[in-house]
């Protein structure tokens, strides 16, 4: 018998060394209790957790937490069923009611994850015959889409207008195509030129969807992301997002104004064959985005931690994923994964919790320590996080130089 999970082994093997040699393990992290937005307790001591989405700290925001209470008790835990048949309750049209008012648009459509918004939406929207246009450096959720559906998948280089433009000017002028680009990219926190490609897109009669997981909340004016930042909302078809980062809780959604955009409802689906959220969860993100709409002093703060947290590391000499802070992560770029995985450990043990990533979730051959900001950080954990980087890179001897690391186009999907 052939085993199906050999091919597995070389990376089993990996992390199986680092737990011999007496690591933590990098995967799964435990938090035995969480305290705040940036405190929790991991191997028993408290720590400051630079590593989660919880971008704006909704998390423990009292008026959220008493929504979702007030739905669990009135609709129970959860609605064993799919939005298609029983899985609809006054909740989720009330949290699809504060999306299109977040968003300004008609339409808005909840899922379970984030992850199935994508998956959903890309291989719906995309067929036999038609083109998916995406960028070399989409997450996994936009590649599964892909993988899904039955179109034709172009990449083109990450970020690159050029490349976009010219990759969408071999395709055929009649067939259907639909760009998808996302506002932040999670792995080194840079920004797509939404303006510049948007302008191609449409110039080449191609549809546009992009993903604002990782911008909703604390970009432009109204929080809705680097669509409305760059000033493009009334020329992108499709928003994708999720309620798992900005917003503090779980699930996905896909907004728009596009008049046929209701048979989703019917066609796409991971939307009509999964159980719904539960109504607590829904109550809790309606609750979240409608406050997230009014905290301009929340997005104002997050910013000054970004841009403190990016100057300091980049004083110490840390080489970084952007020259300027450009979003609310923060990619600190490691020689090697050896070197990265050291450091994670050493920044643990100081009491700081940041992510530890590797191919094929970065560029191949690129590890880097992933750091994300939150708004209810404060100037004094900001000030014990930067020291804690300084005592491990002593500790692990990590030769710094203050650079800013050059990717582009070569990540794995993931």
């Amino acid at each position: 018998m052939i085993d199906l999970l050999d091919k597995f082994d070389s990376i089993a093997a990996e992390r199986q060394a680092v737990l011999d040699a007496g690591g933590r393990d990098p995967v799964g992290v435990v938090m035995s209790e969480v305290l705040s937005p940036t405190r929790a307790i991991i191997a028993g001591r408290e720590t400051i957790t630079m590593g989660t989405y919880n971008y704006m700290g909704m998390t423990f925001d009292p008026d959220v937490i008493a929504a979702g209470e007030a739905a669990l008790r009135d609709f129970g835990a959860g609605t064993t069923g799919s939005r298609s048949l029983n899985g609809t309750y006054a909740s989720h049209k009330t949290c699809e009611e504060a999306l299109k008012e977040f968003y300004g648009t008609k339409y808005a459509m909840v899922f379970s994850t984030g992850y199935q918004a994508n998956l959903g939406v890309v291989s719906t929207l995309a067929g036999r015959g038609e083109y998916v246009v995406l960028d070399a450096d989409s997450h996994a959720s936009i590649y599964d889409g892909c993988s899904m559906g039955n179109a034709d998948i172009v990449r083109f280089r990450h970020n690159s207008v050029d490349d976009l433009a010219k990759r969408l000017g071999r395709l055929p002028p009649g067939a259907g195509k639909l760009v998808v680009l996302e506002g932040v990219y999670s792995m080194l926190g840079d920004i797509a030129p939404l303006a510049e490609m948007v302008r191609v897109a449409k110039a080449a009669g191609a549809m546009v969807l992009v993903d604002e997981a990782h911008a909703m909340g604390f970009f432009g004016d109204h929080g809705r992301g680097v669509t409305e930042a760059a000033g493009v909302e009334d020329q992108v078809d499709f928003v994708i997002g999720t309620f798992s980062k900005s917003v503090g809780t779980v699930g996905g959604f896909c907004v728009s104004n596009h008049p046929k955009f209701e048979v989703l409802r019917l066609v796409c689906r991971p939307y009509v064959f999964t159980a719904s959220l539960p109504p607590a969860v829904v109550a809790s993100s309606a609750t979240s985005i409608r406050k997230l709409m009014h905290n301009h002093n929340k997005r104002a703060h997050l910013w000054e931690n970004t841009r403190a947290m990016h100057a300091g590391l980049r004083a110490r000499g840390f080489t970084l994923g952007t020259a300027t802070a450009e979003s609310a992560i923060l990619a600190v770029i490691m020689p090697d994964q050896a070197t990265t995985l050291a450091m994670w450990q050493a920044l643990l043990e100081r009491g700081v919790y940041v992510n530890f990533a590797r191919p094929p979730a970065t560029p191949t051959g690129v590890y880097l320590l992933r750091c994300s900001l939150c708004a209810e950080h404060t100037a004094d954990e900001i000030a014990t996080i930067l020291a804690a980087f300084d005592a491990a890179a002593a500790v692990v001897g990590v030769e710094l130089k203050a650079t800013v690391c050059a990717i582009s186009g070569q990540q794995s999907p993931r």
